[in-house]
């Protein structure tokens, strides 16, 4: 078995919650490399969308407290 396969096999067996840390270990590891392997990340229908909308000026700016921003979102 290679590394690569170990490291895969791994990786499945970690839940969801602990994949940031492997994240941030690859990223380190590849900077000290000097080798980019941040994956090409594709937006969505939804996310490009979003993205048009404030481009045109839409959309709608918060200013306030995080406590403020998730109560307004929970009156939605």
């Amino acid at each position: 078995m290679s590394y690569q396969e170990i490291a895969k096999s791994m990786i499945d067996r970690l839940p969801e919650d602990k994949m940031i840390f492997v994240v941030n270990i690859l990223a380190n590891l590849g900077e000290l490399s000097g080798i980019d392997i941040y994956p090409d990340f594709t937006p969505n229908a939804e996310t490009l969308e979003a993205i048009e909308e404030l481009k045109n000026g839409g959309g709608h700016k918060f200013s306030g407290s995080t406590d403020d921003l998730f109560a307004e979102l929970l009156e939605d």
